[in-house]
């Protein structure tokens, strides 16, 4: 045998070995994987705070503490492990929720870093499809801050376990008492230092009527009782125990990662029924698109048949679904795993283009909804511009890739003005997108003054008619009534004609064809706030074409907007400020100067608190005149409130996208042309 020979054969016993060893260390990696979680050995938890609290150096030292890292990261030298993107990295600024594992006394712990700045809000709102439980960080010094009672409202709200930690406790003017104080007067009464024996007996005490007597008997409980109780309260989120420390310092970590373990609940026990939501996406250059999931019930493995939505028939008005296979699952650290659990994260390959928020398997078993724009929605709109026009198509994919990922800056391309426009939250976020293109996709864009979302609604009751006749072969006729509906109402259908004048397959389209219809208005603004009734028509039975009543759909109920009048309305926020009690008077001037009014006012013994409604068109810069005129000291939180009605004057129409349905000609064209594709899509 040549010593080639002998080399070969080498070569190949010590591959064998290796694959021998990879395959029982995947079986040991697995098998105590799987024993951790049976005995519910798991936590997936969020990191929640206002911006600045310090709660990425926080989960900086969480990493540390369970050995995940030998040194800890900072923001400041763009050097923080769950900062990942390199815009992150040179801003200081976490701009997308992360999620890393650790392991502290036995239990694997999935860490959901999220933003704080309030233009990264829906990835925060997305993070909390996949949790169980919470940390809310505060700072020492600032208090709960506006931010912070938005997010401890929702979580709340969505009864997510939550152990709030006061951060920053080794600064200048941090009082634990004050801010303990803060969090009892404006977030919940029941919250106690974990420390402070009294307080929490007090907590505990009462959430039960038995151990209220006993303690305003003067009982007293020892320790282990109450911070077992305490435990139990918490999981059931009944009490929220305060934990104090300074993550810079490295000061009460342990203590949190202690509590993060015995108060907050493992996932909840489930069958073997598929149950799962994605709530996040990214690109992998050699598998595509992969999706994150925290699956609640059953099981997914390597080359597993998933069913997914696939849209809506035009002709039944049925669901159709599509099966899409999966090529490979990873843990959260990146792991090629093959399997997720119940109560796990991973990431997903194979399922192809499936949106953000889509369940997976029975939704039923789902714990919890979180409606996209519960925290804040996109109220500005924007034209995203190449600066080489020869790059249109790509920013098209790139825009498309990133509304993939984040759904609610809905990118949109308008074929017939050759434009790319996107939904923002504010000017952070538009600078954190022009860096995204240019580092991810090599992209140089602008981007045009924002410009107002607005919504319009119809003047008076009116009827719309439509006869779509010509040219042959088709037959739809349709008559609707068209009424105004109280504000924030949104749109209601329903049909009075009988299925032997227009057949139910075809109402099914009037109604799928509904937001198309009212996508725009006659001032260019999405329709709302309008209840539509079919009232009359029918159908030919040689004739009609099977989508006829799509195409017919938009040009009756523009007819109707049309005689009925077009009312715009303008987006108004509700805006807390929290100011030096000498600039109230400046604040509220400037509020009147906005079209604005001061609903309440109120003073909790540090600052000055005004809630006031003010439009979004003239309020769109003044948190940079607000920290000018409060020298700093003052911070506004905004949430959308309403709309409300808006002269035309002090507002704005928006073009039009695509053809005019009341320019019938042109539009039967374009509309027959869309369908060729098996898309209707006029713009």
């Amino acid at each position: 045998m040549t010593d080639c020979a002998v080399d070969v054969y080498r070569l190949r016993a010590i591959i064998g070995t290796n694959r021998c060893i990879q395959k029982e260390t995947q079986e040991e990696t697995e098998g105590a994987r799987i024993s951790t979680h049976a005995n519910g050995h798991i936590r997936n938890i969020g990191i929640f705070a206002h911006v600045d609290a310090g709660k990425t150096t926080l989960s900086e030292q969480l990493l540390l503490h369970a050995g995940a890292i030998r040194e800890t990261g900072s923001v400041d030298t763009g050097t923080a492990h769950t900062d990942t993107l390199p815009v992150e990295r040179r801003r200081g600024i976490s701009v997308k929720a992360t999620c890393v594992r650790i392991s502290w006394k036995d239990t694997e712990i999935n860490l959901i870093d999220t933003p704080g700045h309030v233009d990264f809000s829906a990835e925060v709102e997305r993070s909390l499809w996949a949790l169980d439980a919470a940390v809310l960080v505060l700072c020492g010094v600032e208090g709960v801050q506006p931010q912070t009672e938005v997010l401890f409202a929702v979580l709340k709200e969505q009864k997510i376990p939550t152990i709030l930690f006061i951060n920053k406790m080794d600064r200048e003017g941090a009082d634990v008492q004050r801010i303990v104080h803060q969090i009892n007067n404006r977030l919940t009464a029941n919250a106690a230092l974990l420390n402070d024996t009294d307080a929490l007996a007090e907590a505990v005490c009462s959430t039960d009527d038995e151990l209220l007597e006993r303690f305003l008997a003067g009982e007293s409980f020892d320790e282990t009782f109450l911070h077992s109780k305490t435990a139990e309260l918490t999981k059931q989120g009944q009490i929220y125990p305060i934990l104090t420390g300074s993550a810079l310092r490295d000061l009460g970590i342990e203590p949190l990662l202690n509590a993060i373990v015995s108060c907050l609940p493992a996932p909840v026990k489930s069958g073997e029924e598929l149950c799962g939501v994605v709530f996040a996406a990214e690109q992998d250059r050699v598998l595509g698109r992969g999706v994150w999931v925290r699956l609640y019930s059953g099981h997914m493995e390597n080359r597993m048949p998933v069913t997914l939505p696939a849209g809506v028939d035009p002709l039944t008005g049925e669901e159709k679904t599509v099966q899409q296979k999966v090529t490979q699952i990873r843990d959260v650290d990146g792991t090629a795993v093959g399997k997720m659990q119940a109560g796990e994260i991973g990431i997903v390959y194979g399922l192809g283009d499936v949106r953000i928020g889509q369940v997976l398997g029975n939704d039923v078993l789902l714990p919890r909804r979180v409606e996209p724009g519960r925290l804040r929605t996109p109220l500005i709109t924007v034209q995203v511009i190449p600066e080489n026009p020869d790059d249109m198509q790509a920013l098209r994919t790139a825009c498309e890739t990133l509304s993939g990922e984040d759904p609610l800056l809905q990118a949109r391309y308008v074929r017939s003005l050759n434009e790319q426009h996107m939904n923002v939250m504010g000017t952070i976020q538009l600078e954190i997108l022009a860096e995204l293109l240019k580092t991810r996709f090599d992209l140089n864009v602008l981007f045009s003054k924002p410009a107002v979302l607005y919504r319009e609604t119809i003047a008076e009751t009116t009827s719309g008619y439509v006869a779509y006749t010509m040219p042959k072969p088709c037959w739809a006729i349709m008559e609707f009534v068209i009424e105004p509906a109280p504000r924030g109402s949104g749109v209601t259908f329903e049909s009075r004609v009988p299925v032997r004048e227009i057949l139910a397959r075809y109402q099914h389209q009037v109604e799928q064809a509904l937001p198309l219809a009212l996508a725009q208005g006659r001032l260019g603004w999405p329709v709302t706030d309008v209840k539509i009734t079919l009232v009359g028509g029918n159908h030919h039975q040689f004739h009609t074409h099977p989508l006829d009543f799509i195409v017919a759909t938009p040009m009756g109920i523009q007819d109707g907007l049309r005689r009925g009048g077009s009312v715009l309305l303008e987006p108004i926020l509700e805006i807390r400020f929290h100011i030096p009690q000498e600039c109230v008077g400046r604040v509220m001037s400037d509020v009147v100067a906005m079209r604005g009014e001061v609903q309440d006012s109120a003073f909790d013994g540090e600052r000055s608190i005004l809630t006031a409604l003010v439009p979004v068109q003239t309020s769109l810069d003044y948190a940079s005149t607000l920290a000018s005129v409060t020298g700093g000291r003052g911070t506004m939180s905004i949430r959308l409130h309403s709309y409300r009605d808006c002269p035309l004057e002090l507002g704005a129409t928006a073009k039009r996208r695509s053809v005019d349905p009341l320019d019938t000609s042109r539009y039967i064209l374009a509309a027959r042309s869309a369908l060729e594709g098996g898309i209707f899509d006029v713009e």
